[in-house]
């Protein structure tokens, strides 16, 4: 139990200060890129925080088996290196009973992912995409902010709302005007004005469009005579998101695991397959990187960390293709295969020092003693 307990807390203490600083690295990354949306338009920036917040759990259902699996390499890495593995090793404790050990920090990892996946996460991307299609954050095209002009530099759309309605997030007298691009076919200035408008989303593709009802709109050329003047009653326009923005993210992410179980779609499919999957990758990964954490104060405890961290993107390229494929229409079947390959790889590299003395065993056998 001592040996269970020193190696369990090791391992606990690398992973948590691994996928902390990972967490880090990957929230300030994607903070900036949403507060850089903020900045032109596209989000309201008081919501920025919470919808970060709501998306945390998507991103440490992801970071920790990572965490874990560099937590384990740089842990026993440094057994090898100072010998205690040795010491461990001569005192009786097998690849296999190492393993009991290492396993046993793995089910709590497992137990945390697997809730992260099926519950939680799921539960705030539902939050996060009912903040962002709340009509006071999506308020005219782009954010617009009552009684105020707000002018987009990439797009050159300026826009004007002179009331907005705190409940139903509609706008009342709205202005647009937008220059077309030189060169474009276009008209050179088109200026909408309409008595009310709103944001309303497209429940199936969380498309967002804004239609803005009773009113006109011209298009032409500032100081010449050939305007073209439009009259119309309902006027919708898409509303294009920003490449990797923070609404781009499938709407499927939201829906809970029980509805995913009972729809019967191949995105829902895939979706359900992946979350089931994700805890399974922590034990796997676990073995995988008890077995390459072998090394000797020689080499350091550093010198199979790239190879290691290889193989582990490349069991999770795999799995993200496999989901993609099932989302075209292959089986499910492809997802688990691959779990069940890459168990195989850990089973033998956790048995690959038996099967070498068994081998050595066997050819010693089979050489003839030569009388003198």
């Amino acid at each position: 139990m001592k040996i269970l307990g020193y190696l369990a807390r090791d391992v606990l203490l690398h992973t948590l200060a691994v996928s902390f600083t990972l967490l880090l690295i990957i929230f300030s990354g994607r903070f900036v890129k949403y507060l850089a949306e903020a900045a032109v338009g596209n989000l309201a920036s008081d919501i920025l925080f919470p919808v970060m917040f709501y998306r945390l759990p998507g991103f440490l259902e992801l970071i920790l088996p990572l965490g874990l699996f560099i937590g384990i390499l740089l842990a026993y890495g440094r057994l090898y290196v100072e010998s205690e593995m040795v010491v461990l090793s001569a005192c009786g404790v097998s690849p296999q009973r190492l393993a009991g050990c290492t396993l046993v920090p793995a089910a709590l990892v497992m137990l945390l992912v697997a809730m992260l996946s099926l519950w939680l996460a799921p539960a705030g991307a539902a939050r996060s995409s009912a903040l962002l299609d709340d009509p006071e954050s999506t308020q005219g095209l782009q954010t617009l902010a009552e009684g105020r002009f707000q002018a987009r530099k990439d797009s050159g759309l300026v826009s004007y709302a002179q009331r907005i309605d705190p409940d139903s997030g509609v706008m009342h007298s709205v202005f647009l005007s937008q220059r077309a691009e030189p060169g474009s076919d276009r008209p050179q200035l088109q200026v909408t004005y309409a008595r009310e408008g709103e944001i309303v989303i497209d429940p199936e593709t969380g498309d967002r469009y804004v239609e803005l009802r009773d009113g006109y709109r011209y298009e032409g050329l500032p100081g010449r005579l050939d305007f073209r003047v439009i009259a119309f009653a309902t006027f919708g326009q898409h509303i294009p998101e920003p490449e990797g923005g923070i609404r781009t993210s499938s709407r499927i992410d939201g829906r809970s695991t029980l509805e995913l179980w009972r729809a019967g779609g191949a995105e829902e499919r895939a979706t359900l397959h992946w979350r089931l999957s994700l805890p399974l990758i922590v034990p796997i990964v676990a073995i995988i990187a008890l077995c390459m954490s072998r090394t000797d104060h020689r080499k350091g405890r550093y010198i199979k960390m790239a190879p290691a961290i290889l193989l582990y993107l490349a069991y999770l390229l795999l799995l993200v293709n496999a989901r993609g494929a099932i989302e075209e229409g292959a089986a499910p079947l492809r997802l688990w295969a691959i779990h069940l390959a890459f168990a195989l790889l850990a089973l033998g590299l956790l048995y690959a020092e038996n099967w070498r003395r068994y081998w050595r065993r066997l050819r010693h056998r089979e050489v003839p003693h030569v009388a003198a």
